[in-house]
């Protein structure tokens, strides 16, 4: 009997593990090539370091800094520019290993389109948008926090390229399943959920943020049940339309992956667990592949979305303090 697949297809996209390495956690896809033991084979895609139209230096430090349960980071976009990353670090990766996904982040619409239009005309195999920036236009509101404006900045990019378009959801909103549906009308082909929760840490002595820009992104297992939870809420939408779903947020063990894809994950995002164990994808897929043998399963896509609700009353309420 053949053990179960591990492949998956994400929006068109053949991926021989449902594992997708989250944007800028590996750098640019070569980061990680340099640990012993590791191989870009172990994974279906990476997700490139998010990319802006010209240069950025990022925040000033400190940019990192460990939590309970997780991390907050404020890196602040630190990169060399969309045609940098074109001409320059595009021809040293090495495509027959993995897919590579763009990640495209901007301070207006225009230049969501324009850095679109520039990944388009290269070898990455989808382009993900990063709507969780702030607009400068509009004094500094961020994209991802406004469903029309969501929908406006997935619209421009889908008519500046052909690849597939993911869009990647922030938790920092009112409703993301209403957003969601916004952006599948604009034309996503897919989803990331969740983008990091915003926090803050203090330095008791000095009565200061410790993080330079004072507030971050918090990720790593303390986020893992609202990711859990948004992927699910984002997941009603989706299946309607049959729109593949990126979960990500707290995983790092096979059966925190397996959760992800019962609530309606199509694949699943690694990132924080990665600077504690780099070797981790591995015992993930083993984890994932034991399970649907177990099961009886015999791919993972027999596997998404099948959550079953507990009936509660109506009138319980969801928080009974």
């Amino acid at each position: 009997m053949s053990r179960p697949s591990l492949s998956v297809d994400f929006c068109g996209l053949s991926m021989a593990s449902p594992i997708v390495l989250l944007s800028g956690c590996v750098g640019f896809g070569e980061e990680y090539t340099r640990i012993e033991g590791y191989s870009n084979r172990e994974v279906g895609a990476i997700c490139l370091k998010g990319t802006t139209l010209e240069p950025r230096l990022g925040n000033t430090p400190h940019r990192v800094i460990e939590t309970p349960g997780g991390m907050i980071n404020s890196i602040g976009l630190q990169n060399p520019g969309a045609r940098a990353v074109i001409d320059k670090i595009l021809p040293q990766l090495d495509f027959s290993e993995t897919r590579y996904i763009a990640n495209v982040s901007g301070s207006s619409v225009e230049e969501y389109g324009e850095i679109t239009r520039l990944f388009d005309d290269s070898p990455v195999d989808a382009i993900e948008v990063n709507i969780s920036c702030p607009n400068v236009k509009e004094g500094g509101a961020v994209f991802g926090n406004d469903p029309e404006v969501s929908a406006r900045v997935v619209e421009i990019c889908r008519a500046a390229t052909s690849k597939p378009l993911i869009t990647k959801l922030s938790p920092n909103q009112t409703d993301i399943a209403h957003n969601a549906q916004r952006c599948i009308n604009a034309g996503t082909d897919g989803f990331a959920v969740i983008n990091t929760l915003m926090g803050m840490s203090i330095d008791i002595q000095s009565r200061r943020p410790i993080i330079g820009n004072n507030q971050g992104g918090l990720s790593g297992p303390a986020i893992k049940p609202v990711a859990l939870l948004k992927v699910h809420q984002v997941y009603q939408v989706c299946k309607a339309h049959n729109i593949p779903i990126i979960g990500q947020g707290g995983i790092s063990s096979a059966e925190d992956a397996i959760e992800f894809i019962i609530a309606g994950a199509t694949t699943v995002g690694v990132g924080t667990a990665l600077f504690t164990d780099p070797l981790i994808c591995g015992s993930i897929n083993r984890g994932i592949q034991h399970y649907l043998e177990q099961q009886k399963i015999d791919s993972i896509s027999e596997l998404v979305g099948t959550l079953e609700l507990n009936q509660a009353a109506p009138a319980t309420p969801a928080c009974d303090c």
